[in-house]
């Protein structure tokens, strides 16, 4: 199956975006850590809901685009299916 430039590019992102939440969230903690480990723990989890709320928003990008696929393939069944049904009917004689 081929893949579009977009498709891998979102691949590619979501991948980084991963390695992003789990490296970020080690150093968020380990930057507050002086303050606490409730407070370390705090700002780790508001990091790690931003980050995952990011991540979403990749992956409805991506499902938008499989959708639009998908759309656009039944368009051209169903112009296909009305071409051929409009098409006998032409040339039966009207009475």
């Amino acid at each position: 199956m081929k893949r579009s430039t977009f498709d891998a590019l979102l691949s590619f992102l979501g991948g980084v975006s991963w390695a992003f939440v789990i490296v970020g969230a080690w150093v968020t903690f380990q930057s507050f850590v002086f303050l606490g480990i409730v407070p370390a723990l705090m700002f780790t989890f508001l990091f790690i809901f931003l980050a995952v709320f990011l991540l979403l928003v990749l992956e409805t990008m991506s499902m938008a685009r499989d959708r639009n696929d998908i759309l656009a393939k039944q368009n051209e069944l169903l112009e296909e299916i009305r071409d051929t049904v409009k098409a006998p009917s032409e040339n039966t004689p009207q009475e």
